[in-house]
């Protein structure tokens, strides 16, 4: 069984009136959809004020008495400066009784280091510095036939040079890192130690050292042209300085073959 395609109004139209077709029915689907939406919009505001109100009323918030009576009758009440009203100078601001005064924030704002501090450029300083070192003499030895086999004498003392070093020194941020030689001079030349070493070989004596002058040492000497017979002779004068071992001073008087 289908439904009918135009049922009538809710209720049946008044006796001797005709009856008058829905305008919903009538409107074109625009205007339903904006009747729709408009109804919807209208629901939401009712429910919010409605739910506002009832939240105010839980919460306790009075609304604001009525004030009657003169001013004069009234309790005076302070009056407070906001930051946006210009106040006199040296004027004071009243402060509610009971109502803690909230201290001015003294945090400094939080600074942030630069990009430029945090990476900055080392201080990079070049200087020259001089400094002195000793140079060594040296020593040379020469042969010298006039003094006895192996005794030594200096001839020329020897003298310590100096040499002048110049350096370039890099001093990074109060640190040297890096020192280099660039100049080398020598500016007081080393004088050579001359050493002299004998080479004289000592020499055998042949006189008897009783004697001045050479008496040869044999088993015998006897005075030149006398009558010994030797094996040694000796011509005089010789002076006896020590023990008339040949027997050649025959008189005494210190002076033998005379």
């Amino acid at each position: 069984m289908q439904p009918p395609q135009n049922p009538g109004p809710p209720y049946p139209p008044s006796f001797g009136q005709a009856p008058r077709p829905n305008w919903f029915r009538r409107a074109s689907p625009a205007s339903r959809v904006a009747v729709i939406l408009g109804s919807v919009t209208l629901s939401i505001l009712l429910l919010c004020c409605t739910g506002t109100a009832i939240i105010g009323a839980f919460t306790g918030a009075d609304p604001e008495p009525t004030r009657t009576g003169t001013a004069a009758e009234e309790a005076q009440q302070p009056i407070l400066a906001t930051p946006g009203d210009p106040t006199e100078e040296g004027s004071p601001v009243a402060v509610p009784s009971g109502t803690p005064s909230a201290a001015p924030s003294t945090v400094p704002p939080s600074v942030t280091p630069s990009q430029t501090s945090a990476t900055s450029t080392p201080v990079v300083r070049v200087t020259t510095v001089t400094e002195q070192a000793t140079i060594r003499y040296s020593e040379r030895t020469v042969k010298d036939s006039s003094l006895a086999e192996g005794k030594r004498a200096v001839r020329t003392k020897g003298v310590n040079g100096v040499r002048t070093l110049t350096y370039e020194v890099t001093i990074t941020d109060g640190v040297r890192t890096a020192k280099k030689l660039v100049k080398s001079t020598v500016t007081k030349q080393p004088v050579t130690q001359v050493v002299a070493i004998g080479t004289k070989k000592p020499q055998t004596s042949k006189c008897d050292p009783n004697y001045s002058g050479c008496v040869p040492i044999a088993s015998d000497v006897d005075c030149a042209g006398g009558s010994g017979n030797g094996p040694a002779y000796v011509s005089g004068p010789i002076r006896v300085i020590g023990s008339d071992i040949y027997d050649l001073d025959r008189d005494g008087d210190g002076t033998a073959c005379d």
